[in-house]
């Protein structure tokens, strides 16, 4: 009989609050922050400091581990709950965050999505991705639109243009790119940039479009509006020859002009520009510590500030005197000038510098927070590259950090787990704490800061802990308290492991100072202390020759093993330190090791990426396995089993038998190399920690599996992953791309595409197959031989037609276009014989057009040349136009019918639509705050002059 083993599967992820790949951002109530968190988006509300809820894609749907990383959010500006998130395998997943649901996946990317923004009716979205491509999707319809090719670098912002209907594209090719919509073209291309262009933002009135790079100055331009292009080609074309004849045609085109340049107090590039949600400030972070707050003036603030600036010109130039004659002659003419037309307002005078927030931390991005504070301008959120959210308050002469989110998580890589012997705690250490998780829940109970931890031990009873650090220290930590209770001088180099001893109160520590140390501990009241505290001694010190890396207890007491620097793993009789063994084989030195629980087996894992399993009888290598593509970090055998997990620097985690010397499961999910593994007692779950600083727990389960069919499914993934090579011809040169930009389509062939070309085939050859009968049956009536048709079970009852129709709008409408790209012209030209029918439907008109537009511009030589599709292509020719045409009548008329009750409930009620009274009390409420704000000033200066006046007196009177 074949032998079944149960499967472990991931269960909870936890400690990462936010990772670096991604950027941050407020959803549009303002309540909650967004954050990537690895794979998850964590939804953190606000106020209350707590994570409320995960949207993580299922491992079912899609693959988990480190290509699922987050790199993009967005949230959809018509609706509060959804959110747009990019992911580093190019997909693009909607979210609701209210149900925590994945609404719908859009795939059309072949490289990590590098920036995600929606238009400001929240239908359309776009995407930039490092394959250098910028692709529109259509929200509604749940499909791309079409695909603009033309940048030679990965795009790094995008900006809607609502005013113009055009897109704005920035890349690290140092270009920007202005396309227009409705043609699908790239119209203008501005050069300008001597660096990779990383960032840029418009403001809501779209009055200014800000880039920034690696340059030592923040770039500005001007939006040019269709009417203002219309005046000034109107305006220019009475003045041709003044102009040369060439303005009114580069006019025409130009959608941004340069305004202007800030320079800049930073040396490191911009990463993120930002506008707040009114325009009044512009947030210009810098891939370092620093954000610069810049406050933008209103045009009449901006007008006087200019005229002002040119009034101390001339007092300027008036004061100097008697100068030259040429001088002379240029002060009359500028002063001419200034008398005869409004100043020119620079970018100095719109963009005044307001603050520089300075954080601990490298900054990885920022978002506004759309809610303004009556107290403060605005609210910043802040992401740091140590695993850390800070939340600042704006005002206009100082910056105050009102809220940071750092307890759940710590700030660099975990380097150790360590479970208590009951399973019920689990204690992590990284460089500058030591932190005890429920392992149950993931929640966070105790954060003590201390050194560099490598190694810890929970002792029975959950009430202490031992953390061996990098300094050569032990520090005994009360877990009830959370406190460091003391802190000994254990050795002279780092404490590399810790291992108890089986049924006795000690451990063994091994170090680089060559010593293995064994230690007791006991609880007793210390000479002027009234409480009892553990009381920790060293027993006995044995000598090495060579660093030591790993110690490893049998669970018998009986024998120690000792790993050290030379590669070789020494083992000794416990009771005498009389040496028993030396194993020796690995190439590099042994990282982990551990001893079963029957004490017959030792496994050593090693930096050459080798395990080797051992007998302890003997000390003979059973066998040696190539188990990671980097170096074994941890390893540990399931208790009473001879089954084990082993981890490493290649972000795996691997499931062993250590009988049969058989890969038994590979667990991916980690981003980053994964230091410890804790095994619970039973068996039932373990614990990894890994560089990511995430902690993942992975549940076994009751579900079965053989080691056979793990094997074909692992062939069946190295062939999905190839997919993409296994279709493309390598021969052929890749051709070049216009220098004003191209279209394509959006979408990319996937698994999914081809499993729905597949289902299209499998129905027509269905539906052909009934046709036949039918038309078979029918012949055998006529020829007086009347039989009771039996219809096809597997067609549920439907006709032929219905039947194929059933097996398209199983398809998603993403995945149509490559499904029926793929889909052969024999299949194809049966395909369009079933239109007629379809047609009939007005439901189905919006898809029959679809499936007709691309099945014509695929195959349109060979349709061209073929006898046979020409009844048909007259036949659709005759119908489609007439259908398509009654259902743009419906809908224009629905429309028109809409827009008369609109009208009605306007006429008969005094109050504005809804609409425009919402805009009227947004108007109305900024008046207010700028007359709040103006009386405030008012009142204030009240108080300071009768204060004045009251002190004055005082100082007189003397009372």
């Amino acid at each position: 009989m074949v032998k079944s083993y149960l499967r472990y599967e991931p269960a909870l992820s936890f400690g990462v609050i936010v990772s670096v790949e991604g950027n941050i951002a407020y959803d549009s109530s303002g309540k909650h922050l967004l954050t990537p968190a690895l794979e998850k988006v964590g939804v953190w509300h606000v106020r209350q400091g707590i994570c409320t809820k995960t949207l993580a894609p299922s491992t079912s749907s899609s693959r988990s581990g480190p290509s699922l990383a987050v790199t993009a959010i967005t949230p959809s500006p018509s609706s509060s709950s959804l959110v747009a998130v990019g992911y580093a395998d190019g997909s693009i997943r909607i979210w609701d965050s209210e149900k925590g649901t994945c609404e719908t996946t859009l795939n059309g990317h072949k490289g990590a999505v590098t920036v995600l923004r929606y238009n400001k009716p929240g239908a359309l979205l776009a995407s930039g991705s490092k394959d250098n491509d910028v692709i529109l999707w259509d929200v509604v319809g749940e499909t791309g639109l079409f695909r603009l090719r033309g940048h030679r670098d990965q795009v790094t912002d995008l900006v809607f243009l609502e005013s113009t209907k055009k897109l704005v594209s920035s890349s690290k090719d140092k270009f920007l790119r202005v396309w227009d919509l409705e043609t699908q073209h790239c119209m203008q291309i501005i050069s300008g940039h001597h660096s990779e262009i990383w960032a840029m933002d418009v403001d809501p009135e779209e009055r200014y479009l800000v880039t920034g790079s690696a340059d030592p100055e923040i770039r500005f331009y001007t939006v040019k509006h269709d009417s203002e292009n219309r005046q000034a080609i109107s305006n220019e074309k009475g003045a041709v020859s003044v102009n040369n004849g060439d303005m009114p045609a580069q006019n025409k085109w130009e959608v941004l002009k340069l305004f202007g340049e800030i320079k800049r107090q930073s040396k490191d590039r911009v990463a993120t520009v930002r506008f707040n949600k009114s325009g009044s400030l512009l947030a210009c972070q810098v891939a370092g510590k620093t954000v610069d707050i810049f406050h933008v003036l209103e045009d009449v603030l901006a007008s006087r500030k200019a005229k002002r600036r040119l009034h101390r010109k001339k007092e300027k130039k008036s004061a100097k005197g008697a100068l030259g004659t040429t001088e002379s002659k240029e002060d009359t003419k500028h002063a001419s000038e200034e008398d005869g037309n409004t100043p020119t307002i620079t970018v100095s005078d719109v963009f005044k510098h307001l603050q520089t927030v300075r954080a601990g931390k490298k900054i990885c991005s920022i978002s506004f927070s759309p809610i303004t504070p009556k107290s403060s301008l605005a609210t910043l959120a802040l992401s740091l590259n140590n695993n850390l959210l800070e939340f600042y308050s704006i005002e206009s002469s100082t910056t105050t950090k009102t809220l940071a989110i750092e307890l759940q998580g710590h700030r660099s890589d975990v380097r150790s787990v360590t479970l208590s012997s009951d399973n019920t705690l689990l204690m992590s250490t990284s460089h500058n704490a030591v932190k005890i998780w429920n392992p149950s829940t993931g929640s966070c109970l105790r954060t003590i800061d201390s050194d560099y931890g490598l190694c810890g031990l929970i002792i029975p009873q959950n009430k202490y802990a031992f953390v061996g650090t990098k300094s050569g220290k032990i520090e005994v930590i009360d877990i009830g308290s959370g406190t460091c209770i003391d802190t000994m001088e254990a050795h002279g180099g780092s404490v590399r492991s810790i291992a108890a001893l089986p049924n006795e109160n000690g451990f063994v520590t091994g170090s680089a100072d060559h010593d293995v140390k064994f230690w007791e501990y006991q609880i007793k009241q210390k000479p002027g202390q009234d409480l009892k505290n553990l009381v920790l001694s060293n027993a006995r010190t044995m000598k090495m020759n060579d660093d030591v890396l790993v110690v490893a207890v049998s669970p018998d007491a009986k024998y120690i093993a000792v790993a050290l620097l030379d590669c070789t793993v020494k083992v000794f009789f416990l009771d005498s330190f009389k040496f028993f063994l030396s194993l020796y084989g690995h190439k590099l030195p042994v990282l982990c090791m551990d001893v079963s629980s029957d004490g017959d087996l030792i496994v050593t894992g090693s930096a050459d990426k080798n395990l080797k399993i051992w007998g302890l009888d003997f000390g003979n290598c059973h066998k040696s396995l190539f188990a990671h593509a980097d170096s074994v970090m941890a390893v540990q055998f399931v208790r009473n089993t001879h089954y084990m997990f082993s981890v490493g620097k290649d972000r795996l985690v691997k499931y062993w038998d250590a009988d049969k010397f058989e890969l038994l499961l590979t667990l991916e999910g980690h981003h980053a190399d994964v230091w410890g593994l804790a095994v619970s007692s039973r068996g039932d779950f373990l614990v990894t920690g890994s560089h990511d600083r995430s902690l993942r727990r992975w549940d076994r389960t009751e579900e079965p599996f053989f080691i056979e069919e793990e094997k074909e499914k692992r062939l069946e993934e190295m062939f999905e992953a190839d997919i993409e090579n296994a279709f493309e011809n390598k021969h052929v040169p890749r051709e070049e791309l216009p220098e004003e930009g191209a279209v394509a389509l959006a979408g990319k062939k996937t698994q999914e595409t081809l499993t729905a070309t597949d289902l299209i085939i499998d129905a027509l050859d269905v539906a052909e197959v009934e046709l036949q009968r039918i038309a078979e049956h029918q012949e055998e009536n006529t020829t007086g031989n009347v039989t009771e048709y039996q219809p096809n079970v597997v067609m549920l009852g439907l006709s032929p037609s219905n039947y194929v129709l059933r097996a398209f709008t199983n398809i998603h409408t993403n995945d149509l276009e490559q499904a029926l790209l793929a889909l052969p012209f024999s299949d194809g030209l049966k395909l369009l014989s079933y239109f007629k029918d379809w047609t009939s439907n007005p439901d189905k008109v919006e898809l029959v057009c679809r499936v007709t537009t691309v099945l014509l511009q695929t195959h349109y030589n060979q349709l061209v040349t073929t006898p046979a599709a020409r009844p048909v292509l007259t036949l659709l020719k005759d119908i489609l136009y007439e259908r398509v045409k009654e259902s743009k009548d419906t809908l224009g008329f629905n429309l028109a019918a809409m827009d008369h009750l609109k009208q009605l409930m306007a006429s008969r009620s005094d109050a504005l639509f809804r609409d425009a009274k919402a805009k009227l009390l947004e108007i109305r409420s900024q008046q207010s705050k700028r007359l709040e704000a103006r009386t405030d000033t008012k009142e204030e200066k009240r108080r300071k002059k009768k204060k004045k006046t009251s002190s004055d007196m005082h100082s007189l009177t003397g009372f």
